[in-house]
């Protein structure tokens, strides 16, 4: 029983302190065609650095979950990670209608997308050898893009439905982003029920900015998990009502809920700003926020350290476990 790292197979066990959702690099659709981009051995340089800062806070392992169509980059990861003794975890799968999801792949049945998502967790990613170890799924359109009611695209569907079906085959968790304007977590487990997949495999990821006990408790009742993994994005909600939220589902006794920041280190291609503009306001978007604030925060509301624990070190090994 293990999970693919970027570097190697490891033991659930060995995962340790886990942030779940966090990018050590993302690039928008098209970055690959821009002749500007990063400085490769700076970029690894500094996230050398920030995930010593995150271990030496007690940190043992990151997922990232960029899919295959934002800049995912397994090399980076698996270089950081020998460089710096922290477990990266990286994915398959792909993003959501508004922002991904490339033609190649629209015109694709859903069994192809599958086998190309087990391809990658069984062989490993391209020429690389670094295998996946987790499924990303997308759903949610981008507000002023996407109609209000749209309901989840076609597109989306068949790589939920591709997700579940390389989930079956591998064993592999599946992370599910949403968007916080109109989540589509319910939606999303009724088709992977259809699909007959374990949702104990299953995180509805960006649930912490939704702000709603009824969406939160239909989710849980389901055996799901949670994604409370936008701590520090200020711009979208605030850490004080993801901690209310938190809290409160805590108090009556919902522990399935797994944390992270979604901050990201780098953006591939030329600097168009979108990290800067991202930052506006959200001084503590950083892999250090859940250590240095939201973790005392806890503990002065009354959260005890083991129920800490179980969301940062026995909810990731639990949710990997095959």
């Amino acid at each position: 029983m293990t999970v693919n790292s970027a570097t190697g197979a490891i033991r659930p066990e060995d995962l340790g302190f886990t942030l779940v959702h966090e990018h050590l690099s993302v690039g928008w659709p098209g970055w690959e065609l821009d002749p500007s981009d990063i400085d490769r051995k700076t970029e690894i340089a500094s996230a050398v650095v920030k995930l010593k800062e995150v271990k030496e806070l007690g940190v043992r392992s990151i997922v990232d979950p960029c899919p295959m169509d934002l800049g995912r980059d397994p090399e980076f990861a698996a270089e950081v990670s020998e460089k710096t003794g922290v477990n990266v975890i990286v994915a398959t799968g792909l993003y959501n209608d508004a922002l991904g999801i490339p033609q190649h792949f629209r015109l694709m049945d859903i069994d192809g997308i599958a086998e190309i998502y087990t391809r990658e967790i069984e062989e490993g990613i391209g020429k690389t050898g670094i295998k996946a170890g987790i499924i990303k799924t997308a759903t949610g359109g981008i507000p002023g893009i996407t109609p209000p009611g749209a309901g989840i695209a076609k597109s989306e569907i068949n790589c939920l439905r591709a997700a579940a079906r390389a989930h079956r085959k591998t064993g592999a968790p599946i992370l599910c982003h949403n968007s916080e304007v109109e989540p589509f977590g319910r939606e999303t487990l009724d088709i992977f029920e259809e699909e007959k997949v374990d949702f104990n495999k299953v995180m509805i990821g960006h649930a912490c900015g939704v702000g709603d006990m009824h969406y939160y408790f239909d989710i849980l009742q389901r055996g799901a998990w949670l994604g409370f993994d936008r701590f520090g994005i200020e711009t979208i909600c605030s850490d004080k009502m993801r901690l209310a939220s938190l809290i409160g589902l805590l108090g009556v006794g919902f522990d399935r809920i797994m944390l992270s920041h979604d901050a990201v280190h780098c953006w591939r291609g030329r600097n168009t700003g979108v990290l800067a503009d991202m930052m506006k306001g959200s001084p503590n978007w950083n892999f250090t926020n859940i250590s240095r604030n939201i973790l005392p925060a806890l503990r002065k509301a009354g959260v005890p350290d083991a129920k800490i624990s179980t969301m940062t070190t026995n909810n990731p090994c639990n949710y990997f476990r095959k």
